[in-house]
């Protein structure tokens, strides 16, 4: 795509015309969004043209959001007639040549990171005064079948009004469209009417051209209103239980029956009441299982299993679900209360034996769908605590009988080890993301899997035609939901398919056969202007690759390294921007960021820690949860999940120097911390190493004082003093207070249902010449402390903002520095790492993050020296 970048009398009128579309000096003229759907498989282009109306060069920013079920395919840039394409490469080539632009004095930006339902897609060039860019993204996706409509997700940001918008969805189902709706977040009663849509037969289209007034959020502002999203929903007509279809030599298979009776359930729900989940987190679990009880059928059997320290049911078995049984299930959930640590093994395994039990006492229907749905927002740390060990042991007891699905709430959360434990069994994971609308988060989780319609269902087609099939055997089919399955003709001229489909239903065994000839199909696909390439064969790679990588995170040695062999080929083959390959963005000459990688991130990454641009491999922590801590000497790090980025800055003070870490006057909660020095002062060195040598944790409202040092731990309160050693193991549960001591590394402490803290002991040789054993401060749930907390970690418990710009190399190569801005002031900041002590408190797990220099000089409030206090308490 050429541009030009003429400035004609035509164009000075119009730029004074259209002086407010102008933003920073730069316009963006154009957007589109244009979109193709077939056979449910989604194509879709986003272009976007600018121009430079400044006098002098400027940045010019594309931001994209997209669905997390999307795969990039194509990017690229054509600046002044010169195309700038992305290509895909294998993460490791990527890396190589991020580092080579590294070594020449350029930064490579990521450009690549993940939300709460989206990926972001960030590039940025620079361009000259008068020059015209266009940006042209290119993604697809499988669109799944939820609530008996396929739904396409589109994030609609402009930023500024954009003279020519458009945003167009063309759909071909060979089945037939049976209903076709798009809404739009932002859509108001104005731009109702705006929303074209219409559906014939086999093709359905949609169209949203606002005009400049129709985008602004006020007859006179410049503001736009498109911010949000736009939402196409559709379903098929289904006169057959399945379809299937058949295209150069690949074939997909749909699989949706309708009217069928719904199968009796068997549902365990098993909820982590730990101390972490006070609050609203808990709030918000009552209320989501006070939803699902309405929801909950007569004909089906349930039970609820609470595990804290301890574990505790409601009922000893299944009970069935009769209004009496329910009336009575809500007065237990209204008095579901935290209590103690995550015993999640203990849960889970009675979870298991109860529904052995119910099974073999014939308690529950024969022909019935048996789940778990577990609910947790922390990691195991009663009872079998190795999370390799429980789901050996979960795998082992489940034997395939059951599904089990995983729900983490929160950041707080192993939510690889979760991923792995559910797949190992049938199901699947799902974050719960901590929000006001994590209830209805929970209670959509629910609905998806709470209709059961048939279950052992398998799709057979003969091993001597075809190969590389897809997953072709499911444990449940779910009402409103579809199997899709794809795979490819060992003879590419072979004219028919048959398959033969079974499935257990309510009453009886669902069985049948399907046959379909390529001319068939061959007569439907007519419409080409519908159709863009090999379609079914890109639909096939798409599918399997996606279930190759789920297999991967449950697989281990040789295994593991096949599937992601595979995944990778066929990554590489398609042009798929997957966790395995990555796009290497090139810019032209002379803009710092020459080269750029775009990554495809994963769910069990957490909320990643990434920055706008920021540099590549600086960014992937390996299960990364939310927390501030101070550790080292000493290095504080802050989380700033909304950013799903993290700031650091170190503290420099003499030895002796205690200082505030968390003051907050409503809870009554206060931490400080006193440093020491090493053993021998080095007269060379312009700052002195120092280290938090003793920590003091108090709540005022409660009276008690626990002193931590290297040594010892200490509790005071009304009744006395108790004083324990790094040598003890100990859980100690009293009023308002829970302190578990892991022998040699580690103690959790958590105060009545506020934050909670996990203090690490790090120890040294006794006989090195020049270090002491400390300790490490970690903050869980900080956003249980009030908005009123101080200190030099408190006053980042809640929501703080900050922009980065104008990534450049530093003094060194590998950590560049940026300008952060941040409660506008602007701080030099530099990309590099900090160590997370808590899971292996001897080598530490590396952070990424921004470092603010000069003691957090502009981060913090005040200056530190504002901070040291006269004593513990």
């Amino acid at each position: 795509m050429s541009l030009t970048c003429e400035e004609t009398e035509d164009n000075k009128m119009e730029f004074e015309t259209h002086l407010e579309l102008v933003v920073n000096g730069i316009e963006i003229y154009r957007m589109k969004i244009d979109s193709k759907v077939t056979s449910r498989f989604a194509h879709n282009v986003i272009t976007s043209r600018a121009v430079n109306r400044g006098n002098i060069h400027k940045e010019v920013f594309f931001d994209v959001e997209l669905p997390k079920t999307a795969f990039i395919t194509n990017f690229s840039m054509t600046i002044d007639g010169i195309t700038y394409p992305g290509n895909i490469k294998e993460k490791e080539a990527a890396k190589q040549q991020y580092e080579k632009a590294v070594s020449r004095g350029q930064t490579a930006g990521l450009v690549k990171a993940s939300g709460r339902k989206t990926e972001k897609f960030t590039v940025s060039v620079n361009i000259a005064a008068g020059s015209k860019v266009t940006f042209e993204l290119t993604y697809e996706e499988l669109l799944k079948r939820h609530f008996g409509k396929y739904e396409m997700f589109i994030k609609v940001k402009p930023k500024q009004l954009v003279k020519d918008f458009e945003i167009e969805v063309n759909i071909f189902e060979p089945q037939g469209i049976s209903e076709l709706e798009a809404e739009g977040t932002f859509i108001t009663n104005d731009l109702q009417n705006v929303i074209k849509k219409s559906f014939s037969h086999k093709k359905g289209h949609i169209s949203f051209k606002p005009t400049l007034d129709q985008q602004r959020t006020c007859e006179n502002c410049s503001q736009s209103l498109l911010d949000g999203d736009f939402i196409v929903k559709y379903d098929v007509k289904r006169t057959t239980p399945d379809n299937l279809q058949i295209v150069n030599g690949y074939f997909v298979h749909f699989f949706a029956p309708t009217n069928l009776p719904k199968l009796p359930k068997n549902v365990i729900f098993i909820i982590d009441i730990s101390g972490s989940m006070s609050g609203r987190e808990i709030e918000q679990t009552r209320e989501a299982l006070l939803k699902i009880l309405d929801d909950i059928k007569e004909d089906d059997h349930f039970n609820f299993i609470l595990f804290g320290s301890d574990v505790h049911i409601w009922k000893e078995t299944l009970i069935k679900a009769t209004p009496e049984n329910l009336d009575e299930a809500r007065k237990f959930v209204r008095s579901i209360d935290t209590e103690g640590m995550t015993n999640l093994y203990g849960g889970i395994m009675k979870g298991i034996d109860m529904l052995n039990a119910a099974h073999e006492g014939n308690l529950v229907p024969k022909r019935s769908a048996s789940i778990i749905i577990m609910l947790t927002d922390g990691q195991p740390n009663v009872g079998i605590s190795n999370t390799q060990d429980i789901q050996t042991h979960v795998k082992k007891a489940i034997e395939g009988k059951y599904t089990l699905y995983n729900l983490g709430f929160g950041y707080g959360v192993d939510y690889n080890f979760l991923e792995k434990m559910a797949l190992e069994n049938k199901g699947l994971a799902r974050r719960i993301y901590p929000d006001s609308d994590s209830a209805l988060q929970l209670q959509g989780f629910y609905d998806e899997v709470s209709n059961p319609m048939l279950l052992d269902v398998e799709l057979n087609y003969p091993e001597n035609e075809i190969e590389d099939v897809t997953k072709n055997s499911f444990k449940h089919f779910y009402d409103g939901s579809e199997i899709v399955v794809a795979g490819r003709f060992r003879d590419i001229n072979q004219n028919s398919l048959t398959v033969d489909v079974k499935g257990e239903g309510a009453n009886d065994v669902l069985s049948f056969t399907t046959q379909q000839d390529k001319e068939q199909t061959a007569e439907v696909f007519q419409e080409q202007e519908y159709i863009f390439g090999d379609f079914i064969e890109r639909l096939w790679a798409y599918l399997t690759i996606e279930q190759l990588l789920e297999k991967r995170i449950a697989a281990t040695g040789e295994e593991k390294e096949n599937f992601t062999a595979k995944a990778l080929d066929l990554s590489l083959k398609y042009k798929f921007v997957t966790p395995l390959t990555s796009m290497v963005v090139t810019k032209p000459e002379g803009n710092e960021n020459q080269a750029a990688i775009a990554d495809k991130p994963t769910e069990a990454r957490g909320a990643p820690i990434v920055a706008q641009a920021s540099p590549a491999h600086y960014v992937h922590a390996s299960s990364p949860t939310w927390y501030t801590s101070v550790d080292g000497d000493p290095h504080f790090i802050i989380s700033v999940p909304q950013k799903e980025d993290a700031i650091c800055f170190n503290i420099n003070e003499n030895p002796g120097a205690v200082l505030s870490l968390i003051n907050d006057p409503v809870t009554g909660i206060t931490v400080n911390g006193e440093l020491i020095g090493d053993k021998k002062v080095d007269n060379d060195a312009k700052i002195q190493n120092t280290y938090f040598g003793k920590l003091g944790i108090a709540n005022k409202h409660l009276d008690i004082k626990v002193t931590v040092t290297p040594e010892k731990i200490t509790i005071q309160n009304e009744t006395g003093k108790t004083t324990f050693t790094w040598l003890d193991s100990v859980t100690l549960k009293q009023e308002g207070l829970t302190l578990i001591i892991n022998k040699k590394k580690s103690l959790m402490l958590s105060m009545s249902s506020s934050a909670s803290f996990v203090i690490v002991l790090h120890q040294v040789w006794k006989k090195h010449p020049l270090h002491k054993d400390f300790l490490g401060l970690y903050t869980l749930e900080s956003h249980k402390l009030s908005a009123q907390t101080q200190g030099l970690l408190g006053q980042f418990f809640h929501p703080i903002d900050f922009t980065i710009l104008e990534i450049h190399s530093g003094s060194d190569p590998k950590k560049p520095d940026a300008t952060m801005i941040f409660k506008n002031k602007e701080l030099i900041v530099t990309r590099g790492w900090q160590k997370d002590y808590r899971r292996d408190p001897e080598h530490g797990i590396d952070i990424p993050c921004w470092f603010v220099h000069n003691n957090g000089a502009g981060l913090i409030d005040g200056v530190h020296t504002d901070y040291i206090v006269s004593s513990l308490f």
